[in-house]
């Protein structure tokens, strides 16, 4: 009896939970373009007639769902004119070329003569220059073909007639030039659309499952590794002078100083509800290790007057403050590189949120240049990090990461790293 009740409880567990609970929806009523929003459309832009949405030859532009999603699974129906190009944008803002502001799966007439010289990561499927795809399982032109696209996490794959054409992790793209052109690859979430180039091409049966779920705060991404473990502050230091000055101390009296350093950084740096708590009056806390190209993800708040930032290699400095401090010019908003004299030092737009609410950097640095997205918004796109120490020579290969005393209480958490080659 107890077993049958035990199994019983379970089945009901199952059957409730949000996991399982999702299922595909329609996202094309077959009849109107409800639900979706048209950027930068010409002609007639897109045709929902009899089921089946249109892309003709003199319509199109960008046509994206209004719900945003970072995990999905994706299913439609395309057919292909001679010649027929479009795209499918996955996690992408509205505004921007999809195929580098967020990420493009190619829909392509691949046999047609004139793409007969393209690169692979422009084939039907290819996640646009990011990753090519098998080619081969098209249907030919005037036929429709059925297309899958799941994207859980970094992992992205694509399946067109039931053939996997992709499978992609993306923190296996580690080409620097890739990394430098297509900063949306890096989005957690963002809209579907389709990509309209010039040419008909006709969808339908259009659904979509919403797989994302709940995230665990200090419990690192796959790829990443978590600096903070949400419980104390192994792993960090206290601040001993600069890259310059610590490079002229013998090995044992950096340690020296390192130590009596920390003692002091942990009597204001605390981990506390699963927190990085700072009491504003020490200095900065910074990693026991060193780093040279990666991508960081960390998470702060702040309160009324705040401002802190996250030092790179040891090097000042991704600029975190209060946007009401206009008088020191905080209007522009924080993500910024502060002390960038020729090279732009301001965040493209203001992404914060009101002060007291947490915050996400994800920084991706590779060589001397630094992406930067606050709260899921692009601020900054391989700009050069100047070094602040010696203005003379390029930034540091490698340093250590500082959390920045600015003698304001400021909390940190999520705070995750993954290096890269």
């Amino acid at each position: 009896m107890q077993r049958r009740f035990l199994a019983a409880v379970a089945a009901c567990v199952l059957a409730t939970s949000p996991v399982l609970a999702q299922k595909f929806e329609k996202a094309f009523d077959g009849k109107s373009l409800a639900g979706w929003q048209l950027i930068g459309g010409h002609g007639p832009g897109y045709v929902p007639s009899n089921g089946v949405l249109t892309c003709p030859a003199d319509g199109g532009g960008n046509l994206y769902t209004e719900k945003e999603y970072s995990d999905f699974h994706l299913k439609f129906e395309f057919k292909l004119s001679p010649g027929g190009n479009n795209g499918i944008g996955i996690r992408a803002p509205l505004q921007g070329d999809a195929a580098y502001v967020g990420m493009e799966v190619q829909v392509l007439d691949d046999p047609a003569p004139m793409y007969a010289k393209l690169e692979p990561g422009q084939y039907h499927g290819s996640i646009y220059k990011v990753a090519a795809a098998k080619r081969g399982a098209l249907k030919p032109t005037g036929e429709w073909n059925k297309e899958e696209i799941i994207a859980t996490g970094r992992r992205i794959q694509v399946i067109v007639n039931g053939k996997k054409t992709v499978d992609c992790d993306l923190n296996t793209v580690t080409d620097p030039a890739v990394l430098a052109a297509h900063p949306g690859m890096l989005r957690e979430k963002g809209h579907i659309g389709f990509l309209g180039h010039g040419s008909l091409v006709e969808f339908r049966n259009i659904e979509i499952k919403d797989t994302s779920k709940p995230t665990k705060d200090n419990t690192a991404p796959k790829g990443f590794t978590a600096l903070f473990n949400g419980k104390d502050l192994s792993g960090w230091k206290g601040l001993v002078g600069n890259p310059i000055s610590r490079a002229k101390m013998t090995p044992d009296a950096l340690a020296a100083a390192e130590k009596a350093a920390t003692v002091k950084a942990l009597e204001h740096w605390k981990a506390v509800n699963g927190e990085v708590a700072y009491d504003g009056k020490n200095d900065s806390l910074c990693t026991a290790k060193d780093f040279k190209n990666f991508e960081l993800l960390v998470s702060w708040k702040i309160g009324k007057g705040g401002d802190s930032g996250i030092y790179l290699r040891g090097s000042p400095q991704v600029q975190i403050w209060d946007t009401a401090l206009t008088q020191v010019g905080a209007e522009v908003g924080s993500g910024g590189l502060y002390n960038n004299q020729k090279n732009p030092s301001k965040p493209t737009q203001v992404a914060d949120n009101p002060v007291g609410e947490w915050n996400t950097f994800r920084i991706l640095m590779v060589g001397e240049r630094v992406t930067i997205y606050l709260n899921g918004k692009l601020v900054a796109q391989n700009v050069v990090l100047e070094n602040y120490w010696d203005r003379k020579i390029p930034i540091f290969p490698t340093g250590q990461i500082e959390l920045q005393h600015h003698g304001n209480p400021i909390y940190f958490k999520n705070i995750y790293i993954r290096e890269l080659p």
